[in-house]
């Protein structure tokens, strides 16, 4: 998807890296003047590999740099051309790849060396090298294989708890999470925090966010959403799109039939 000043080019990630990342775009930016965004919380971290100007993320300038998961929305500005690729991570995938507990990053960005190092930096400039968009896009995701390779293992708890939170649009309750893992609650919180940097109750709020606008985005009515979705009311669905995502409900408008979305 592109917009006036913006080039992406998206691609599904390798079978190799699917289990990581769910998706890895090569963008290209050039405004005619500074834009300012608030980018909504989502399920999954970030990892931008980026050259060119700097980016102001939540106050701080960035080329290129990793987020965890966090709880509310972020505000970046891109003052001059940029360009790179970002990568979408599931939270295991990001567990891996920065090698660190997850609660280290949880509303978080820093520069991508602090967190990988050398690696990033040499990524970065391999990525700069390449001239194709598609070609920038085959790399990353090889350096990303072979780094992921190298993070920790993980055990299939996590994992399959947060398959059950996704799949149920973030209703499962963390006692009834813990209770089929044979876990306490307190063991079930200490396992998400290392692994996803969120508590299971906040990462629901994220997840259950994600389908409120996926499905305000199809065109389903706010009051609908708010019930479906499992919010107490209309006033608590406008108060978590506050937090989580700067925006009131009415602003996410439907997408055309056959076509992209409008916001």
């Amino acid at each position: 998807m592109s917009a006036p000043g913006v080039v992406m080019v998206e691609a599904a990630p390798s079978a190799a890296l699917r289990p990581y990342a769910t998706r890895l775009t090569a963008y290209g930016e050039h405004h005619g003047a500074p834009v300012t965004r608030s980018e909504a919380a989502i399920p999954g971290a970030v990892l931008i590999l980026a050259f060119g100007t700097p980016m102001e993320v939540g106050g701080r300038r960035l080329t290129a740099f990793a987020g965890g998961l966090g709880d509310r929305f972020t505000v970046t500005r891109t003052p001059g051309p940029t360009e790179g690729v970002q990568v979408l991570l599931t939270p295991f995938g990001a567990r891996r790849l920065f090698g660190v507990p997850m609660r280290h990053l949880t509303n978080l960005v820093l520069p991508a060396g602090d967190v990988l190092g050398p690696w990033a930096a040499d990524a970065v400039e391999r990525l700069a090298a390449t001239p194709s968009w598609q070609e920038r896009l085959a790399l990353a995701d090889r350096l990303l294989v072979a780094r992921v390779r190298r993070g920790p293992e993980l055990g299939p708890e996590v994992p399959w708890a947060w398959a059950r939170l996704l799949e149920s649009g973030g209703r499962v309750r963390a006692p009834e999470l813990a209770a089929s893992l044979g876990w306490s609650h307190r063991h079930l919180v200490a396992r998400f925090q290392d692994q996803v940097g969120l508590p299971p109750k906040t990462a629901a709020r994220v997840i259950r966010f994600g389908r409120a606008v996926r499905l305000l985005r199809s065109g389903a009515a706010p009051a609908r959403v708010a019930a479906e979705c499992g919010f107490y009311d209309q006033a608590h669905l406008n108060r978590e799109f506050r937090v989580l995502g700067d925006l009131t409900p009415g602003q996410i408008r439907p997408r055309p039939r056959g076509g992209r979305a409008a916001s």
